[in-house]
C-alpha cells in the first residue's frame, strides 16, 4: 500500500469503509497515524484494521483532528457530517488528497487525472493500458479499480492513471495532475450540486489545481467543455471526435463515442512523449472493459450487449446508435425525466423493455415511438427481449439510470444481466 511520513503522528476520522475509505484507514495506520472511523454496516466496521478506535465522527468532538476522510458516495452537500467536521475546522477530505499529500515521498512519478461526465472509465483504462503496452509502468486507480492507496508505490519514472468523479474532485485541494484530462460534461448529479454550472464548476477544479507547466487535455466536443477550455492559463491540447474518422483497427473502440476517448488517450501519450506506433499497437491491442458496450454472448444470431455503465441517457446514446436493430433494456433510478439524448436514435429500437423505478416514466415517453413492455425486473426483460429478438439484432442493456433501485452498483446489475443472459434456454 501507499503511506507517508506527512501522516505520522496525525489524526484522523473516516467516515464510511466502503473500498476507498477501508484503503484510506489502514494507509493512514500503516503510516502512523491515529484513526477513528465508522461505518453504518457492521460488516464493514468488522474489517476495520486493528488499531482503529470505531466511533461514529458525527457523535465525538473533531477539534484538532487533521482531517476528516469521507467516501465519494457520502452527500456532503446535506449530510450532518460535513457542518460538524466545518464546525471544528476540520478538513473535509478524500482519498485521492491523501495520495496528493504522500506524493513527496514517493519514487519521481507523473500522474494522468480524468474526469467528465461519461468515457471516463473507458479513456482512463484505454491511457493506462497504451502507457503500460509502452513499457512505462502504471498504476490504475482513483474511481476505476482498486483503491490508489492500496496498491504498491511505483518505480521511479512511473505513471498514476487516476478516474476522478466530481465528488473526488471536491475532495481534493493539492493535486496537481501533470496531464489533467475532461472528456465532456452533461448534466448529471444534479442532486449534489447547485444546478449544472456548480456540476461543471467542480470538473474545471482539477484544471485550476494544475501548475503552469502542466498540461491540460479537453476534447471540445460540448460547450461546456469549450467553456473551460478557454479558460486555461497553461499548456493545452483541444481535441475532438473528428480527429479520428478510422476505428476499423481497434476492435474494442467502436462506436462514435470511442473516437473522442481515442483522441484523449492519444493525446495523454503525446504529452508523455510516447511515440506513434507505440501509441497505435496500445490502441490495437486494448481489450475494453466490462460493462461498457460489452459483447456477452451470441445467441441463435442475437448478439447480447452489457452496456450497465450507461447510467444517465447522454450515455447510452452512443450504444444505441452502434446497433442497427435493437431490443432495448433501460430504466433504474433515473438522473433526469427526459430521454432526449436518446431520440436521434429511437428508429434503431426495434422495442423497449422497462425496468425499476423509472419505468412507467420511460414507457410514457416511448411509447409513441416504439412498442415498449413494461417488465419491471431486469430478468423478465432479459427473457421478453431474448424471445422477440430475431437473428442479426441485439438485445441491449444500455440503462440511462443509476442502478441503486434494484442493485448495489452497475457492476452488480451488469453481472445480473450476464447471469440472466447464460441462463437461457
Amino acid at each position: 500500500m501507499i503511506t507517508a511520513p506527512a501522516f505520522r503522528g496525525k489524526r484522523y476520522a473516516v467516515l464510511g469503509l466502503a473500498r476507498s475509505g477501508l484503503a484510506s484507514a489502514r494507509a493512514l495506520c500503516a503510516s502512523g497515524a491515529e484513526v477513528l472511523a465508522w461505518d453504518s454496516r457492521e460488516e464493514a466496521r468488522a474489517a476495520a484494521p486493528a488499531g482503529v478506535q470505531l466511533a461514529d465522527p458525527l457523535t465525538v468532538d473533531l477539534t484538532g483532528f487533521d482531517g476528516l476522510i469521507v467516501s465519494p458516495g457520502v452527500p456532503i452537500n446535506r449530510h450532518p457530517i460535513a457542518d460538524h467536521a466545518r464546525a471544528a475546522q476540520v478538513p473535509i477530505l478524500g482519498d485521492i488528497e491523501l495520495f496528493a499529500l504522500a506524493q513527496p515521498s514517493l519514487p519521481a512519478h507523473k500522474v494522468v487525472g480524468i474526469t467528465g461526465t461519461n468515457g471516463k472509465s473507458t479513456t482512463t483504462a484505454l491511457i493506462h493500458h497504451i502507457i503500460a503496452s509502452a513499457g512505462i509502468p502504471a498504476r490504475l486507480g482513483g474511481n476505476i479499480g482498486l483503491p490508489i492507496l492500496s496498491q504498491q508505490p511505483l518505480p521511479a519514472s512511473g505513471v498514476y492513471v487516476l478516474e476522478l468523479s466530481s465528488f473526488q474532485i471536491d475532495l481534493t485541494h493539492s493535486l496537481a495532475c501533470d496531464v489533467a484530462v475532461l472528456t465532456n460534461i452533461t448534466p448529471d448529479h444534479l442532486d449534489r450540486y447547485d444546478g449544472f454550472a456548480d456540476y461543471a464548476a467542480a470538473k474545471e477544479r482539477l484544471f485550476t489545481l494544475q501548475h503552469a507547466d502542466q498540461i491540460a487535455v479537453i476534447a471540445t466536443d460540448d460547450d461546456p467543455s469549450r467553456m473551460i477550455a478557454s479558460r486555461i492559463n497553461h499548456r493545452l491540447y483541444r481535441v475532438a471526435s473528428s480527429q479520428e474518422k478510422d476505428a476499423s483497427r481497434w476492435p474494442a473502440l467502436q462506436g462514435p463515442h470511442n473516437a473522442q476517448n481515442v483522441a484523449c488517450a492519444r493525446a495523454v501519450a503525446k504529452a508523455l512523449g510516447i511515440e506513434d506506433d507505440a501509441i497505435e499497437r496500445g490502441l490495437q491491442s486494448y481489450p475494453g472493459l466490462p460493462h461498457r458496450m460489452e459483447r456477452v454472448a451470441e445467441r441463435g444470431g442475437v448478439l447480447f450487449v452489457n452496456d450497465s455503465k450507461a447510467t444517465n441517457p447522454t450515455s447510452t446514446a452512443p450504444a444505441l446508435a452502434a446497433y442497427p436493430k435493437v431490443h432495448w433494456i433501460l430504466g433504474g433510478q433515473a438522473k433526469t425525466d427526459d430521454l432526449d439524448a436518446c431520440a436521434p436514435h429511437f428508429d434503431h429500437v426495434a422495442a423497449a423493455y422497462v425496468i425499476g423505478e423509472a419505468a412507467p416514466l420511460f414507457a410514457r415517453l416511448l411509447r409513441p415511438h416504439m412498442p415498449v413492455t413494461e417488465a419491471g425486473t431486469l430478468e423478465v426483460a432479459v427473457q421478453a427481449a431474448a424471445a422477440a429478438a430475431q437473428p442479426g439484432e441485439t438485445v441491449l442493456l444500455s440503462p440511462a439510470c443509476a442502478s441503486f433501485d434494484q442493485f448495489r452498483d452497475f457492476e452488480a446489475r451488469g453481472d445480473a444481466f450476464r447471469h440472466f443472459v447464460e441462463a437461457l434456454a
